[in-house]
């Protein structure tokens, strides 16, 4: 299969081009030339399907054009080591819980599965020297390419994040690790991080000496196995007895995620609707209300992997829907909440349920709360365990949460980390400097 720029005027590209570059080099991000679906024997048996079985076939229905079906099946299954369960917090609504995985957020299913992918591309011998991965993270992110990165040989990563602005938690997850992973602290916002990883991409200097790609959900092979939870959800939901599409509502920030939802979609996966949640940062929302996009520079909330004021992935969602406000209003609304309103659902949903849900969870539960239309059933994404946000979680329900074993190990380890300016003559010269 071929990828094209959404920019329209790169060439087309492979599947290993696509996934060695990151950014096409018209500044545009790839796109599948299609997308297929999977047999209709595939859909009827969704229900019995391990996550395991059901992502093998969406999996070579994206890329089987590219990576043998049992080669591929290695990749998928090295990389769900974990379930994404379908779990019911109230009549109606359901919580997809992404965090079960190393380190408990969702960006664990794209950041493995693309970490195994390249090192499939490397080991075939396709290409001589390192590569390395540079990545932007707003919080999840950051953790789950690094973990799902480290030691593998051939590749080496360097991950910028905005200083003051992600948990402690989250930081001490990508920060701890060494050898192949270095951590660079950024004097500036999660967008002057993305700016900064973007600007490298087409830096001639940078690309003669180092072979550059990004983890990002910029690159498909990021954001596209995203799709394989939305359909395990589905399936949830069938073996729950319910045969109805559902409504999903996505915690939105660079907006990865709810591309991959709708790319689940487009193959055939039966959805309702979807419902992109924001905080403060709601470029998204203003453009579904004004059709006219105006990015503008992020503010911090509590929900913090959602602040992000330039989304990426939102190219793709133009694309998808040729450049038309009026079709995306079909099929995707907005809400948008303050942390006030955060905090608020946070301690209701606990007090009268029990389920204890983390900032961007809570602005997906309550999105749909909002949303949901008489006789609808609605799916939220629980994007990452509450104890990576102890501290908020804790203040708002008034008591201690428990924190996992894979987090304390973290916690225990020391921080290393480079700190830069937000200029990107400071990131080039560091680079230089490695070389």
């Amino acid at each position: 299969m071929k990828y094209y720029s959404t920019n329209g005027s790169a060439p087309e590209a492979t599947l290993e081009e696509a996934v060695r570059k990151g950014l096409a080099p018209d500044r545009g991000l790839y796109m599948p030339e299609r997308i297929d679906r999977p047999s209709d024997e595939f859909f009827r048996n969704l229900g019995k399907m391990s996550f395991q079985e059901i992502s093998t076939t969406v999996a070579c229905s994206f890329f089987g054009d590219d990576i043998p079906a049992d080669d591929l099946k290695k990749i998928v299954c090295d990389t769900l080591c974990f379930d994404t369960p379908l779990v019911k917090v109230e009549e109606n609504i359901f919580s997809l819980e992404l965090f079960h995985g190393p380190t408990l957020a969702f960006k664990d299913v794209g950041g493995r599965f693309m970490a195994r992918m390249l090192s499939y591309f490397i080991s075939k011998g396709r290409k001589n020297g390192n590569v390395t991965v540079l990545v932007a993270t707003s919080g999840d992110t950051g953790s789950a390419v690094a973990n799902g990165f480290l030691g593998v040989e051939g590749i080496d990563v360097i991950v910028l994040y905005p200083k003051g602005k992600v948990s402690e938690i989250q930081e001490k997850q990508f920060t701890t690790l060494g050898q192949n992973i270095t951590a660079l602290e950024i004097d500036g916002t999660f967008d002057d991080c993305q700016r900064l990883v973007k600007t490298a991409f087409l830096d001639k200097g940078l690309n003669a000496e180092f072979t550059l790609t990004s983890a990002n959900s910029i690159n498909v092979a990021r954001f596209l196995p995203q799709a394989f939870y939305y359909f395990n959800a589905v399936a949830g939901l069938k073996r729950a007895g319910i045969d109805e599409a559902p409504v999903f509502c996505v915690p939105s920030g660079n907006f990865g995620n709810i591309t991959a939802g709708l790319f689940a979609a487009r193959a055939g996966l039966p959805v309702k609707r979807f419902i992109a949640a924001n905080n403060r940062n709601d470029v998204f929302l203003e453009y579904l209300k004004t059709g006219t996009y105006t990015p503008r520079a992020s503010v911090q909330t509590i929900a913090n992997a959602m602040d992000v004021g330039d989304p990426s992935n939102f190219a793709r969602i133009l694309d998808l829907y040729g450049h038309s406000a009026e079709a995306i209003r079909k099929d995707i609304s907005g809400c948008r909440y303050t942390d006030e309103a955060i905090r608020h659902t946070i301690a209701d949903v606990y007090g009268r349920t029990g389920y204890i849900l983390d900032p961007h969870g809570a602005c997906g539960y309550q999105g749909l709360k909002d949303g949901l239309e008489k006789g609808e059933c609605g799916i939220f994404l629980e994007t990452a365990h509450p104890a990576k946000f102890k501290e908020t979680v804790e203040s708002v329900l008034g008591k201690e949460i428990g924190i996992p074993q894979r987090l304390r190990d973290f916690m225990t380890k020391e921080k290393q980390a480079i700190s830069l300016g937000k200029d990107f003559s400071e990131l080039k010269d560091y680079m230089m400097s490695r070389i």
